[in-house]
């Protein structure tokens, strides 16, 4: 009933809108043609063309079957080389999570347009994960790699990691801020009586991390570090930002830098990967950054 032959038939009368053209494009006649689609529409017991001595139409039933139509013939289309690379050892679909930190929708999308290039037949699923977050991600969910854990240390033995640089900090406020005053000094007591703004860790199984926040102070949480930021300049908060994204900032006037009695010491991040099932797809992503190709700078700028 839904031969390869009857579909592309179906496809191509339901795409120009004519059996004669259909015919043509197809290098048949219009009785073959039109006999295929009799054929198809007794068997399924349904029209799937509305007909008039001029034209030719889809009824629902029809603009059902031409979605389905296109997603059959398109994976058959594909499989050949989907085969082919399953057969190289080359995975069908891998999950990158990536640091709410390092991740750009620019970075992203270079690293996309490479890997698509590259691998045309596998899928890609990009998360986007905060704190312990992409710990938690990587280890409990089907992901195969992460771009920016906390730390230098694998938390598995079954996870291989790589070193990618420490963020350094630094303290941040609206120049409009109530702390903003030079010849005050910014004990703990004084910062207490402000917000800190702090990022949401994400993790849902493993032990979420508080950025900076004073016993007793009052924070406000927000899902992303561009919300951060923004809180940080409309002046409802204090804390800590990458020093890469402030400095451009502060040189503007959006923002000033103060020192603190502690301040926050740089956080390595590291790329990390499960060892186990990986393919040449991971093994090439890893290869990216340890050399540290074009195709990645996107992910690195809060080490610059």
């Amino acid at each position: 009933m839904f031969d390869i032959e009857t579909l592309r038939t179906f496809l191509c009368i339901a795409e120009t809108g004519s059996f004669s053209r259909a015919a043509e494009r197809l290098c048949k006649t219009t009785a073959t043609i039109s006999y295929r689609i009799k054929l198809l529409e007794e068997n399924t017991g349904v029209a799937l063309f509305c007909r008039t001595t001029r034209s030719v139409s889809l009824t629902p039933a029809g603009y059902h079957l031409l979605a389905q139509a296109r997603e059959w013939l398109g994976w058959i289309d594909g499989m050949p080389g989907e085969l082919r690379q399953i057969n190289d050892g080359i995975e069908r679909q891998v999950n990158i999570v990536v640091n709410n930190l390092m991740y750009s929708p620019l970075a992203v999308s270079q690293l996309l347009a490479w890997l698509v290039g590259r691998y045309p037949f596998t899928q890609f699923h990009f998360s986007r994960q905060i704190y312990m977050g992409v710990w938690d991600t990587l280890l409990h969910d089907d992901f195969s790699l992460a771009i920016g854990v906390t730390g230098t240390e694998a938390l598995s033995d079954t996870i291989a990691v790589e070193p990618l640089g420490e963020v350094q900090w630094l303290f941040v406020m609206s120049p409009t801020h109530p702390l903003n005053q030079p010849e005050v000094t910014l004990t703990e007591a004084l910062l207490r009586r402000y917000p800190a703004v702090n990022i949401a860790d994400s993790a849902r199984r493993l032990t979420k991390r508080v950025a900076w926040r004073l016993p007793g102070q009052k924070e406000f949480l927000v899902p992303d570090i561009e919300t951060k930021v923004a809180a940080h300049i409309a002046g409802v908060g204090i804390g800590f930002l990458p020093l890469p994204l402030c400095q451009p900032l502060i040189a503007q006037g959006q923002l000033v830098s103060r020192a603190i009695p502690a301040m926050r010491a740089a956080s390595p991040l590291s790329l990390a990967w499960h060892t186990a099932h990986s393919g040449k797809v991971v093994e090439d992503i890893v290869g990216l950054f340890q050399q540290r190709r074009p195709e990645i700078h996107g992910f690195m700028t809060p080490f610059c």
